[in-house]
């Protein structure tokens, strides 16, 4: 019985560890299916970011420390890849050798690209307009190309093209003096003006812009070839106060002229109508003369002065001529002031157009010289005297 009794027990007791490492295992599986799942990472790519509340610094940083940091091959990806600064995830393919490789901001050409691989090569020509004259002042309008010859900075040039110009666009800067020095006839001059303007802007074709000056420049009638506007520009003019002769030839070349839109050859000329003496102006005679060339503009010069004696503003006058290629008018007579724009009017279309090119020509600046001459034909020819060579 002693013998059962044991046999009994030890039955019981595996009996007994049997049942508790069910029990155990059991626990253990129970728990485990309790935990959650660690998220993917297309699922934290995905899941909405929690709001934070405006003004409420401490939520924001819970809620940032609360966002799960990316899984550690995303993490890799973006290290790794150049192309992380593109703005758009899904345009980003790690796995492509292109996306691995910068781009330059400017690609090189590629060599069998023509239209990238062209390199502009700078045409080093001289345009020129002149006037030819004989020895009695009229003009001669019927000369071919060998009848000149062009020196550039006392070197011969070649003369690329050549053509008589009596239809080029016209650019008219009409520039009166309105200071108290030109009061006595300023209102036959404005009308001698206004004649000028209707015989010669043509609708369509060329522009004119009339400017006053006393102290300063004043800009009655900008741009334009209604001629009936250009007439209430000059007579809109009120003579006064001092002389700013330079200033306002500076400003028409630089301010009008330059800035125009140009949208083929144009001729550009300025009529100066004053006495010469300036007393206000900021810039020199010869910085007035140096914009006017820089323009391109011949300007024509028509003294005011009545004394019957050429005095010192009058050889500003011919100096500034002189040096753009235009004229200098001296009419003592009110009515010669018609005459003076007459002859302008009639020079305007009775020109010559040439380009050549210098010899030795460097892009540095420098002002250079310009002669045309018809050799043997007893001819004046009137031009500018030189220009600026541009810099590089």
């Amino acid at each position: 019985m002693t013998v059962s009794v044991m046999r009994f027990s030890v039955a019981f007791f595996l009996f007994a560890l049997f049942v508790l490492a069910e029990a155990t295992a059991l626990a253990q599986s129970s728990d485990t299916n309790a935990l959650p799942s660690a998220p993917s990472a297309s699922m934290k790519q995905n899941a909405p970011a929690t709001p934070a509340t405006t003004g409420d610094s401490k939520s924001s940083a819970t809620s940032a420390a609360q966002t799960p940091p990316p899984p550690p091959a995303a993490a890799s990806e973006a290290q790794t890849s150049p192309a992380q600064a593109v703005p758009t995830p899904s345009l980003v393919n790690t796995k492509s050798p292109t996306a691995q490789t910068p781009q330059p901001e400017n690609p090189p050409a590629s060599s069998n690209d023509d239209s990238l691989t062209t390199i502009p090569v700078r045409v080093n020509e001289v345009r020129v307009v002149f006037t030819v004259t004989d020895k009695h002042g009229h003009y001669i309008k019927d000369l071919k190309r060998e009848d000149f010859k062009v020196i550039d900075d006392q070197k011969p040039a070649e003369l690329r093209s050549f053509r008589s110009e009596t239809d080029l666009p016209l650019q008219v800067g009409l520039l009166i003096d309105a200071s108290n020095s030109v009061r006595d006839r300023f209102k036959f001059e404005q009308e001698a003006a206004i004649e000028f303007l209707n015989a010669t802007v043509r609708p369509h074709s060329d522009e004119a812009f009339v400017v006053g000056f006393d102290v300063t420049p004043e800009v009655t009638q900008d741009f334009t070839d209604n001629t009936e506007k250009l007439s209430a520009g000059v007579r809109a003019l009120r003579a006064g106060g001092g002389t700013a002769m330079y200033d306002a030839l500076y400003f028409a070349c630089r301010d009008k002229l330059l800035k125009k839109e140009q949208t083929g050859p144009v001729r550009r000329a300025i009529i100066l109508l004053s006495d010469g003496e300036d007393n206000q102006s900021h810039v020199t005679r010869e910085e007035a003369i140096e914009m006017a060339q820089r323009a391109e503009a011949i300007v024509y010069t028509i003294s005011t002065n009545i004394s019957g004696m050429k005095g010192k503003g009058d050889k500003v006058l011919i100096r500034i001529a002189d040096a753009t290629g235009g004229r200098a008018f001296f009419p003592f007579q009110m009515r010669d002031v018609s005459d003076a724009f007459l002859s302008i009017q009639e020079e305007l279309r009775s020109q010559y157009a040439a380009a050549y090119k210098p010899q030795n020509f460097i892009a540095d600046g420098r002002y250079r010289t310009i002669e045309i001459v018809a050799p043997g034909k007893g001819l004046k020819v009137r031009t500018r005297k030189g220009y600026y060579a541009p810099k590089q």
